[in-house]
């Protein structure tokens, strides 16, 4: 029988998800229900958006009200949804591709506005969903259907991205480490401003496979050898970081926020009528 935090976040008639065995998406939508669990938000004042893609599927099984919006516009929609009810927490959840290549103008711009919304990033370093073609965040010399003889491009930093747009609080978290990542999601939901966490997923049947990865909890291990908190990485020599990534709350700072500052505009013009 489901749990009662099952009954209350998930919807039931969805399940199973469609997810394949191994893959970290289900481990981060997981992250993200116990954060607005651990807040007390009301989930009738909570909306969940997403555009397409694997990451994207998760807006489907959360019980909220969810908008499963077009590719690469999902933070777009959630724009839209929050200008129309700046009460309501706006979580945005998408994957590396739907954010950083077709959606990568919306995403630059939101952060750029430092409109009030979450926004979680599912990196699975591949497009899993169209058959693992390689993404933004595909590692230079990786393999995928796209990139046969390795990946020549260089990949994004999508947490130096949103640091570079704007984003007001940045961060980045794994689908191992759980706690860390569940803090995370619960501080991003909190802060006033464009708020961005990347969560590193694991993807065994494309990216994992493709590049020798092993299965995956070869994988889950991988990312728990390799992923260092930043604050411990400020105590660490530099040739002990040249293999690793850094997980933790990189950013966080207090600007005027869109639909506050919106708001005095529309205020200014009344009072001028």
């Amino acid at each position: 029988m489901p749990s009662e935090f099952v009954k209350q976040y998930y919807r039931l008639d969805m399940l199973p998800h469609i997810w394949c065995a191994g893959c970290g998406n289900g481990i981060l939508m997981n992250d993200i229900a116990h954060a607005v669990d651990n807040l007390r938000l009301d989930q009738d004042k909570t909306v969940i958006v997403s555009g397409i893609g694997c990451s994207s599927r998760a807006s489907g099984y959360m019980n909220f009200d969810t908008l499963h919006t077009t590719h690469g516009r999902a933070i777009a929609f959630a724009t839209g949804i929050k200008l129309a009810g700046p009460e309501l927490n706006v979580i945005v959840i998408t994957g590396d591709g739907d954010c950083l290549a077709i959606g990568g103008n919306h995403f630059i711009h939101a952060a750029r506005r430092n409109i009030d919304l979450t926004v979680i990033l599912f990196n699975n370093n591949i497009y899993g969903m169209t058959g693992g073609q390689y993404s933004p965040t595909t590692p230079t010399g990786e393999f995928a259907m796209t990139a046969p003889y390795g990946m020549i491009e260089r990949n994004f930093d999508s947490c130096k991205l949103a640091d570079a747009a704007g984003a007001t609080y940045v961060a980045r978290g794994t689908a191992f480490n759980t706690t860390q990542m569940t803090n995370l999601i619960e501080k991003a939901i909190e802060h006033k401003g464009f708020s961005f966490v990347e969560g590193v997923s694991t993807c065994p049947t494309y990216y994992g496979r493709k590049n020798k990865k092993g299965d995956a909890v070869d994988m889950m291990n991988w990312q728990k050898k390799h992923s260092v908190d930043i604050k411990a990485a400020s105590r660490m020599k530099p040739e002990y970081l040249s293999d690793k990534f850094l997980t933790g709350e990189f950013k966080c700072v207090d600007e005027p926020e869109y639909t506050e500052e919106y708001q005095k505009i529309i205020e200014r013009f009344q009072g001028d009528n």
